[in-house]
């Protein structure tokens, strides 16, 4: 079984960035196509971004699209989501998952999830 652990998620000012990593362990990682969720207090679970086993496709949700890049270090097992321009409404905690797809019934694996905080 894969597991997947989130680190780097924190407080940081409005226009300020943020880079998340999700490690995996166990049957890793890098044979699946991972994404990235956000949960805000009280919302559903939204996509944020998804990126395929080699790394060769991407895709984002709207909320991410100019902003957020997905990448991947498959000889880590690491998988990435750099997050620039943040805006409070980002405040949320982030979960990576393994899958394909952008709705949450399509991930079967799931991190801890890790908070992020924008500040206004």
């Amino acid at each position: 079984q894969v597991q997947l652990v989130e680190s780097g998620g924190g407080l940081v000012q409005t226009g300020g960035s943020l880079r998340l990593s999700c490690a995996a362990s166990g049957r890793t990682g890098s044979r699946y196509d991972m994404g990235w969720f956000r949960q805000a207090p009280g919302k559903e679970r939204k996509f944020v971004a998804a990126i395929s086993r080699s790394g060769g496709n991407e895709f984002y949700g709207d909320s991410a699209k100019g902003r957020f890049t997905i990448s991947r270090d498959n000889a880590k097992n690491t998988v990435y989501l750099q997050m620039n321009s943040l805006k409070p409404e980002d405040t949320a905690v982030y979960y990576c998952a393994r899958g394909w797809g952008s709705h949450p019934y399509e991930y079967d694996v799931w991190g801890q999830g890790i908070q992020v905080t924008v500040s206004s």
